[in-house]
């Protein structure tokens, strides 16, 4: 493999990947058994009732988040991976035509937001098939990347096969592409990363948004030191309901502003970062 992969030989591609949850989040308005678990005041209902508060603290993230988000994107013309399920998109048709607006790219983030680890493989395939239509019909364009809500199936990854995906990021085992196969048809991985993902201000009270600032420029200088002579991707995941609050925005330009002071990084979609991978460094058969 040659020292530089990546296009103008580039040290480092980052990956700015942005969650689109809200508006698929388990609901009792939607007919689930339960309310959605994830709640940054860390409340657990054991009854079936409807978090109202929940529900408001998701909405933020579509009403005051997205707006801030999008606009440090669009002041930096920078492009993002737009994790989105698909009915988040379907109920935030303004957020959708920013996306597409700004050439960003949708990679399936479940037809819902919720988990589909329970699934069949026939239910998980629906699912999957579901997303697909929903997201073209939204955006113009099919998904080519799949993010799972955490936990997949044994199925998973050969149903996106015979889907026609070309990416999978249910993987946070590298910091660079690699290829996987099922039943001998390639798939491409693009690991994902958990550690840097926003999500720990919410999960995590005391991890203050100057410690994952600080965290994400660590990641983000060791991994382009490392790119001097081997392939390396950050990926850095974002919430609109989360990075999107006022006290935490300004962090998230922080980090785009550090990494714009260096030139020989590139800046990249999820799509764009396969499609390179897929045409310099082809599946191999073992």
């Amino acid at each position: 493999m040659s020292r530089r992969v990546w296009p103008n030989g580039a040290r480092l591609a980052l990956s700015i990947v942005v969650n689109v949850e809200e508006g698929s989040e388990l609901s009792i308005a939607d007919s689930d058994s339960g309310p959605e678990p994830v709640d940054e005041l860390g409340v657990t209902l054991k009854k079936p009732v409807r978090n109202y508060g929940n529900e408001s603290n998701y909405r933020y993230g579509l009403k005051a988040g997205a707006p801030r988000v999008m606009r440090l994107l669009e002041e930096r013309n920078l492009r993002a991976t737009f994790t989105a399920a698909a009915v988040s998109l379907e109920r935030a048709p303004e957020l959708t035509q920013r996306i597409v607006a700004g050439s960003h790219e949708v990679c399936a983030h479940g037809w819902r937001w919720v988990h589909q680890f329970r699934m069949d493989e026939a239910a998980e395939r629906d699912f999957i098939r579901k997303a697909v239509v929903s997201i073209e019909q939204t955006t113009g364009k099919r998904p080519h990347g799949w993010l799972s809500r955490y936990l997949t199936t044994g199925n998973t990854r050969r149903l996106l096969v015979e889907e026609g995906f070309t990416y999978h990021m249910d993987d946070y085992s590298d910091d660079h592409p690699f290829w996987d196969a099922v039943d001998g048809k390639p798939i491409l991985i693009l690991p994902y990363a958990i550690d840097s993902n926003d999500m720990k201000m919410w999960t995590a009270p005391s991890y203050t948004p100057a410690d994952w600032l600080q965290y994400a420029i660590d990641s983000f200088e060791w991994l382009y030191r490392e790119g001097a002579d081997q392939p390396r991707m950050m990926s850095l995941g974002v919430h609109l309901r989360i990075i999107g609050r006022p006290g935490r925005i300004g962090y998230f330009g922080k980090f785009l502003d550090h990494v714009l002071r260096h030139d020989d990084v590139w800046v990249a979609t999820r799509l764009e970062i396969a499609r390179h991978w897929v045409k310099n460094t082809p599946y191999r058969r073992p």
